[in-house]
């Protein structure tokens, strides 16, 4: 708050203006602390990191696959499964064995919803070892 000295009245008037010229100058200040500070904030070592000599996990002999189609209908192998019938398929895919891993494949067209829908139905016949099947990207050059 500030008051004027003229002598006009024997009162003294109030201005009612707020000076904004110490908070531009703070501002102005905290953006040049930022701008130096945040590239020091980065960390940006050049590193050689090594390879790793991983083998690669040994594939079953038989494999479980269980695609679903873009029509929304399962496959156990070459043979169509309808969805009530999964728990009994599976287990004789597998000889019972809930351990077993099973390959999902799903088609492009078929949205993440149907295929939670079929890892839930899964999930409910005691099969949680589930692998997901997609094709390798290779890099564009």
């Amino acid at each position: 708050m500030s008051i004027r000295l003229a002598r006009e009245e024997d009162d003294f008037a109030e201005t009612h203006e707020i000076n904004v010229t110490p908070f531009i100058d703070v501002i102005l200040v905290l953006l040049i602390i930022f701008m130096i500070a945040a590239p020091l904030a980065t960390v940006d070592l050049p590193v050689d990191l090594p390879a790793a000599n991983i083998e690669p996990q040994k594939r079953p002999d038989k494999p479980v696959f269980l695609s679903l189609k873009a029509d929304l209908t399962l496959a156990i192998g070459e043979e169509a499964v309808p969805r009530n019938a999964l728990g009994s398929a599976l287990a004789g895919a597998t000889h019972n064995d809930r351990n077993q891993h099973i390959f999902l494949r799903a088609d492009r067209a078929v949205s993440y919803g149907d295929v939670m829908e079929v890892m839930n139905l899964l999930r409910a016949t005691g099969y949680l070892k589930i692998a997901l099947v997609a094709l390798e990207a290779r890099e564009k050059k």
